[in-house]
C-alpha cells in the first residue's frame, strides 16, 4: 500500500495577501511563492518547509461560504494557543467553541471568507 502525506490545500479567499500574513502570524509561516495561477487568478503559497495552504483568489466578488460549504474545517496545530487566540482577535476574527479534550486544547474561529478553521494545540 502506498504511503502519503498532505502536502498542501487549495482555498479562494477574498484578499490573498490579508489571509497570507495572518496564517504567518498564527502559525510561524513564511511565504513559499506567489504569482499568476495556471487558469487565471492569483495564488500565494504560505506554509513551511513541508506543507502549505494555497491561498487562491480569482478577483471575483463572492458571499462568504456556509458553513460546511465547501469545506467543514482546516485544522492547524499550534505550540501556543493562548497566543494564537491573540493574534485572531488582534485580527478583528471571534475566536468560539473553546474545547479540552483529548488529545488537546482548541478554538475555531471564521475568517474574512467564512472559511472556518480550527486552531489545536497538544502542548
Amino acid at each position: 500500500m502506498p504511503k502519503g502525506f498532505l502536502e498542501h490545500a487549495n482555498i479562494t479567499v477574498s484578499d490573498p495577501d490579508r489571509s497570507s500574513a495572518l496564517l504567518q502570524n498564527l502559525c510561524g509561516w513564511h511565504e513559499r511563492w506567489r504569482g499568476p495561477s495556471q487558469l487565471g487568478g492569483w495564488t500565494i503559497h504560505v506554509g513551511n518547509d513541508h506543507d502549505y495552504l494555497a491561498i487562491y483568489t480569482d478577483g471575483k466578488e463572492r458571499p462568504p461560504f456556509a458553513k460546511g460549504a465547501p469545506l467543514n474545517h482546516v485544522g492547524l496545530v499550534v505550540d501556543d494557543l493562548d497566543a494564537a487566540e491573540r493574534v485572531v482577535i488582534e485580527a478583528g476574527l471571534v475566536p468560539f467553541n473553546h474545547a479540552t479534550y483529548e488529545p488537546g486544547r482548541r478554538f475555531y474561529f471564521f475568517d474574512w471568507d467564512g472559511i472556518e478553521f480550527e486552531m489545536v494545540s497538544y502542548a
